[in-house]
């Protein structure tokens, strides 16, 4: 018992050792917020997705294309394209033609229903809009009546287009009467996406990025440069039997470019 007292006397008496001291804690940043209005553009843009979204029934299919043959003929013919016609030659003119192709051998991809109506337009004539960012938003330029333009027609078109949107002097007539659209998220690094589709058309073709991939061919693994490309469509007109042979046979002629000369 008197060892007992002895130890609680001696841990009342007891010197507490001093805390350890912890890190220092700053005083919480201030981080301030600002708000800016919405342009008119972004109000315009923000307002046509969301209407298109609600009226639309999407749905995007997707296949890739092996682009060997395209970089092959690029890299073997830009040099004396940009010579003789002062035009370079890139990639996108090829999916541009290709489409045009595609769309005049299935219609009604490039068909719509008419707004209020129970009637499909189709038209005879392919007008596409192709996606240019610019310092104040998202426009999408038309190249009108495609079906008759050469690989030539294209580039000076787009080259003419997109130099209006990025100097700011882009029309309002520059940016109607499209049928059905590209955008290339590839520029931006992007692998795969479903771009949205807005009326009066009733298709919009996704361009990716290009990676090198291995894919199976000839019985052979080989390392190849593969984009993935996305259709998205109206499937309250366009089936998706229309829809997939019509981006197949984009694929089909971008992958293959002679078809173009053989009109095969």
């Amino acid at each position: 018992a008197a060892a007992t007292a002895a130890a609680a006397a001696a841990e009342a008496t007891a010197v507490p050792e001093p805390a350890v001291a912890g890190p220092a804690v700053s005083a919480p940043v201030a981080r301030g917020e600002r708000r800016v209005k919405l342009t008119r553009m972004r109000q315009t843009i923000a307002r046509t997705l969301k209407n298109a979204q609600n009226e639309l029934a999407q749905l995007t299919t997707f296949n890739e294309v092996d682009m060997t043959e395209l970089f092959k003929m690029r890299k073997k013919y830009k040099d004396a394209f940009v010579a003789k016609h002062d035009a370079k030659l890139g990639f996108m003119s090829a999916f541009v033609m290709a489409s045009a192709r595609a769309l005049q051998e299935q219609p009604v991809v490039n068909a719509a229903i008419v707004s209020g109506t129970d009637e499909i337009e189709y038209r005879e004539y392919v007008n596409i809009g192709f996606a240019a960012a610019t310092p104040a938003g998202l426009v999408v330029p038309v190249m009108r009546d495609v079906d008759k333009m050469s690989i030539l027609d294209i580039e000076r078109e787009m080259g003419r287009l997109a130099g209006k949107a990025k100097s700011g002097k882009i029309e309002m007539s520059d940016m109607t009467g499209s049928t059905y659209s590209i955008t290339n998220g590839g520029v931006f690094g992007s692998l795969m996406s479903m771009p949205i589709l807005t009326p009066p058309q009733s298709a919009i073709l996704g361009m990716h990025g290009v990676f090198d991939r291995p894919v199976y061919v000839g019985g052979e693994i080989a390392i190849r440069p593969m984009m993935y490309v996305a259709l998205t469509y109206d499937h309250r007109l366009v089936d998706g039997r229309e829809a997939v042979t019509c981006l197949k046979r984009i694929k089909e002629l971008c992958e293959d470019p002679y078809r173009f000369l053989l009109d095969i």
